[in-house]
């Protein structure tokens, strides 16, 4: 496999990540109070992160997980700066709440549980 196409890969899973995400967000706003739909996103974030992630890693496993990680972390603050806030809401008042950077934080952690994981399989069936 290329580059190319390995960069490809992993930037389509960092974006539907991103994408899913942001249908929580647009749906809940127009339901629910935008607290409320914060909270759900922030629920939702790390599991559907995760979701994302084991599709990657059984599929593809072209990153480690630190390195998906930090991809994915970085692809969505990427999006939500030049997209949303600056596109979109034409603001950057989203980052001013104190649960957007725990989404970030949450997203992380769980895509690095896999690093874990994945170090623990590996010497437990090693011998």
């Amino acid at each position: 496999m290329s580059n190319q196409f390995k960069s490809i890969v992993i930037l389509a899973h960092a974006f539907a990540g991103w994408a899913l995400c942001g249908a929580i967000i647009g749906i809940g706003r127009g339901i629910t109070s935008l607290e409320n739909t914060l909270i759900i996103h922030a629920i939702g974030a790390p599991l559907i992160f995760a979701a994302i992630s084991l599709n990657y890693f059984k599929k593809f496993n072209y990153t480690n997980p630190l390195q998906t990680a930090i991809i994915f972390v970085s692809f969505v603050i990427f999006m939500d700066i030049f997209v949303i806030a600056i596109r979109i809401e034409k603001s950057f008042d989203m980052f001013n709440r104190s649960i957007f950077i725990k989404e970030i934080d949450s997203v992380f952690f769980v895509i690095f549980l896999f690093l874990i994981i994945k170090l623990a399989e590996s010497k437990l069936f090693s011998g």
